[in-house]
């Protein structure tokens, strides 16, 4: 994401799959499998993210969604039907989804009608029979209604945010449940597809690549593919009036591109070095990582910011190049790899912004020193608040702040300088090729750092990430 973020129709359905996991098993009672515990348990409500503690479950894994809806902008009435493929990775009498879209009239599991409640942005699912370890299974979640946003603890929107010709839809940190029913957490990475049909003459953008588009009886039907696994709060499926165009970079990877017609003027430059930016990325930080790439320029005037949806990402108003580049480099750096918990949230801000700098630098623009040692970031007189929060931990108010942002930024600049050229790039790259597809946390960050240097770098990053005040030595 880039700063600043102060910041009649037939029933849905939607299909689950759950399969193995990266997140906690159920905390009440024995442990699953310990002497005295029963067989079959509930799934845990939540994996225990500080942040937002509601968010995400356990007890599955998903691999795959499936969504299959209509939209309507006059009514903004919502019908769908989402496929969502996983697997348990304990016995299951009960699990959760995160939902806190329109009302739910069926669940079903594995075909079977099964008796659901709803509670906060829990859909907490009872299947019968009940669900064995290593098994795949199937969920069908049948809903109707207006999806609409939720609010985050800055005071931004983010969800379904309906437009005056459509719908922008994004979902960081927990916007995607106001949609779509999900195990909502980065650590739970799945494919997705999208089938979205909307009136005649609007075009819907999803994550990945288009498979078809059909118009029939006054309706148009988009299908969508996103084929490298993503988190769901990267996933997008924006709607409204676009100019859309398609190219490739000098390498080959297709190009997607749709405009507001009313952003157009302002987005023109931007859009046109994105093949720029992906070549230069590509060569500081690896091959891009995913099959396809581009961007979706929309007017979501209450929104006011733009964010990494995977493959394509969102801007709420014109797009000018540096954040069309921080957007970008968030591909590697967010999206590819993503946060272990909320609080690392420096590891997508402050890489991306970082690129941001190399990227202006590149353009001919000002140099990452000299960007580093200006008045907004290390020339900022030591008694600022800027000071005052820790890069590492900035609390669910200040993780869209400019301190994970631009400190996040100083202190790969800083470690720049301390472990040198040679060392720093293989540490990015080696971020990027290890942890690809998957999440990654600060500590692996700082032991990437001190193996690929040879270095001890407890006390810097200590200063750096963990430590209010200004840093002067390192």
């Amino acid at each position: 994401m880039t700063v600043p973020r102060l910041r009649g129709s037939a029933l849905a359905t939607v299909v689950l799959v759950a399969v193995g996991s990266t997140v906690a098993p159920a905390s009440a009672g024995a442990a699953p499998g310990t002497p005295g515990a029963p067989r079959y348990s509930a799934g845990a409500a939540s994996v225990g993210d500080p942040y937002f503690p509601d968010q995400g479950n356990g007890g599955y894994d998903v691999q795959h969604y499936d969504l299959d809806f209509s939209y309507d902008p006059a009514t903004r009435f919502m019908d769908a039907t989402a496929t969502i493929t996983a697997t348990a990775t304990q016995d299951l009498d009960r699990f959760n989804l995160d939902f806190r879209g329109p009302e739910v009239s069926a669940v079903t599991v594995n075909g079977h009608a099964h008796g659901f409640t709803r509670n906060g942005q829990e859909l907490i699912v009872t299947p019968r029979p009940k669900l064995k370890a290593g098994h795949t299974f199937t969920v069908v979640v049948r809903y109707a209604g207006v999806p609409g946003p939720i609010t985050d603890p800055d005071g931004s929107i983010e969800g379904w945010v309906p437009t005056d010709d459509g719908a922008f839809v994004v979902g960081e940190p927990q916007g995607t449940p106001a949609w779509l029913p999900t195990n909502d957490h980065p650590t739970d990475k799945a494919t997705f597809r999208f089938t979205a049909k909307v009136p005649a003459g609007l075009t819907a953008v999803g994550n990945g690549q288009l498979l078809s588009r059909e118009t029939r009886d006054g309706w148009t039907t988009f299908t969508w593919d996103s084929t490298e696994p993503m988190a769901t709060y990267l996933a997008t499926i924006t709607i409204g009036d676009f100019l859309v165009t398609e190219s490739t970079t000098s390498t080959g990877i297709p190009v997607y591109v749709a405009v507001d017609p009313r952003q157009v003027s302002g987005s023109t430059t931007a859009v046109t070095q994105i093949p720029k930016m992906i070549d230069f990325f590509s060569t500081m930080f690896g091959p891009y990582p995913f099959a396809s790439t581009g961007a979706i320029i929309d007017r979501a005037p209450d929104v006011g910011y733009a964010l990494e949806t995977q493959t394509k990402p969102i801007f709420s108003s014109p797009a000018s190049v540096g954040t069309m580049a921080h957007e970008l480099a968030h591909q590697w750096y967010g999206d590819s790899v993503s946060p272990e918990r909320w609080s690392d949230i420096w590891l997508n801000e402050g890489f991306a912004t970082y690129a941001q700098w190399m990227y202006t630098e590149y353009n001919g623009g000002a140099s990452v020193s000299e960007t580093f040692n200006s008045s907004s970031n290390y020339g900022r007189a030591a008694s600022s608040p800027f000071w005052q929060i820790v890069p590492a931990d900035p609390g669910p108010e200040e993780m869209f702040s400019n301190i994970p942002y631009n400190r996040g930024a100083m202190t790969l600049h800083a470690l720049r300088g301390k472990v040198g050229e040679a060392a720093f790039f293989r540490i990015l790259r080696t971020w990027a090729a290890s942890h690809r597809y998957s999440h990654a946390a600060t500590a692996d960050f700082v032991a990437l750092s001190e193996r690929e240097s040879g270095q001890n770098l407890t006390a810097f990053f200590d200063v750096w990430l963990f430590q209010k005040g200004k840093p002067t030595t390192w």
